[in-house]
């Protein structure tokens, strides 16, 4: 079912500029994962002193915070205006940015790297928000695979420039956000037109701290077992908080006035199940983007820049899938088959690297062929299942609808992240890196399923069904 206009006001007469201004601030956000991806290795090297589970959080802390406030900030956008909450996280990104360039210490770059997610998580609703309701919906699944392809390009050009800043300082990677930050801000504050939605309160401030308690707990008793054993206190006190903290968020969702979780929303299956294999799939993901850095800086023994540019073909490949075929395929099969060709893609990809990839550098042979099909994966999920919000929800919960499929993407990635530290333990070698595409593919294939029963859906009368009606039935 395709949302009505409803409520919500048009963001402005020109789509194709809101179009720009909005996706530069994605690029942003996008940029600046894989360049600190690209960089990891080059960072540890300047805190020599610190180890593999500590660095994490470098990566761990920017995206369990993004996590956490990515619903809040989807209501804050729906009370107070979709424009100001945008151009506001724009500027939070961009002063978190100049500030990691300046971190003496790694609790104050992991400090300054929550600072960048709270921007981030106040840019990525509201962007989506902006986009959906500048374009009438026949072409919606066109904006919303330009939008997914422009984090493409970020990612793509992330790896090489990543490489080519750090031969400056590891601080370069960061500085690099502000000049695009100030003029998305400049631009946005020209461009964009308010809209909110009226009568909304104010967001479950207090869920979203129990968001990142019981997420940031989960993965810091993920990357801690190996130290402390499974069963040792402080991992199982870890595991106690997460389950608290996640059921303290399910339990305020239930009585909130403006809950974390809209879970009338969440009773639609296509969504429930959208946000299921986002998170599946982001989980596959990141543990590439992690992964994939520390072999060929490890294992093969790559500069940072050879490895940059080693690892540019994947996020390339989003481009084109996303911007050529990604759209027309949504439109023509709907989100959930392609969801499912793209973890089937991903999962080949892993394959590929499983049997071919060895200690000796093989890059056209090995590394190149899974990084096209992971990268024709990534270009055929991540925009089909962001547009299902604008499928299935009313307008006026776009906001919270696309944070709930973000919300679901960060915590996929942290857990990517944290499992892989654990299968990696402190010095990886092959048999580990070998475990790690074995874990990402087996993820991808779990995507793929979830994809599957959402196709199952397609006829299905998947209607939102307000709060009022719920608590009458």
């Amino acid at each position: 079912m395709t949302a009505s206009v409803g409520t919500l006001s048009r963001t402005g007469g020109r789509p194709a500029v809101v179009l720009l201004v909005v996706s530069a601030a994605v690029f942003l956000a996008t940029l600046d994962l894989f360049i600190v991806n690209i960089a990891f290795p080059v960072i540890r090297l300047a805190f020599s002193h610190s180890d593999l589970a500590t660095m994490s959080w470098i990566l761990n802390g920017y995206t369990v915070a993004f996590a956490a406030l990515l619903a809040p900030a989807g209501g804050l956008a729906d009370r107070y205006g979709h424009r100001l909450v945008f151009l506001t996280g724009v500027a939070v990104f961009t002063v978190g940015s100049a500030a990691c360039a300046f971190a003496p210490s790694i609790p104050l770059l992991v400090a300054f790297r929550v600072l960048q997610a709270v921007g981030a998580a106040l840019v990525m609703p509201t962007s989506l928000a902006l986009l959906l309701a500048a374009f009438p919906p026949a072409r919606r699944a066109m904006a919303v695979s330009t939008w997914a392809a422009v984090g493409g390009v970020a990612a793509a050009l992330g790896p090489p420039l990543g490489g080519l800043l750090v031969q400056l300082s590891w601080r370069w990677v960061f500085l690099v956000n502000v000049p695009v930050g100030v003029l998305a801000l400049v631009s946005g504050a020209r461009v964009l037109r308010e809209s909110r939605e009226a009568g909304s309160g104010m967001p479950d401030l207090v869920g979203a701290v129990g968001l990142a308690a019981g997420v940031g707990a989960l993965a810091w008793a993920l990357v801690s077992a190996p130290d402390h054993g499974w069963d040792g206190q402080p991992v199982l006190i870890g595991f106690v908080v997460a389950v608290i903290g996640l059921l303290a968020v399910v339990l305020r969702s239930i009585r909130h006035p403006v809950p974390l979780l809209d879970l009338p929303s969440l009773r639609l299956p296509t969504l429930w199940l959208s946000c299921l294999a986002m998170l599946l799939f982001t989980t596959a993901f990141g543990s590439m983007l992690f992964g994939n850095v520390l072999f060929l800086t490890g294992l093969w023994h790559q500069s940072v820049i050879i490895a940059g540019l080693s690892l540019s073909p994947g996020p390339l490949m989003v481009v084109v899938v996303s911007l050529t075929i990604g759209g027309r395929l949504v439109a023509r099969l709907g989100p959930g088959a392609v969801a499912a060709l793209g973890g089937l893609l991903f999962a080949t990809g892993a394959a590929i690297w499983l049997w071919r990839l060895g200690p000796t550098p093989d890059y056209v042979g090995a590394l190149l062929p899974g990084q096209l099909f992971t990268g024709a994966g990534v270009g055929l999920v991540m925009p089909s299942l962001s547009g299902v919000v604008g499928l299935v929800l009313p307008p006026e919960k776009w906001g919270v609808g696309s944070s709930m499929i973000n919300t679901a993407r960060q915590i996929g990635t942290v857990l990517g992240t944290a499992v892989l530290v654990v299968i990696y333990g402190p010095t990886p070698g092959l048999d580990a890196f070998q475990d790690g595409w074995i874990f990402l593919g087996a993820a991808a294939l779990a995507t793929a399923l979830t994809g599957c029963a959402i196709a199952a859906r397609r006829n299905s009368a998947d209607a939102y069904v307000p709060p009022a009606a719920v608590a009458e039935a």
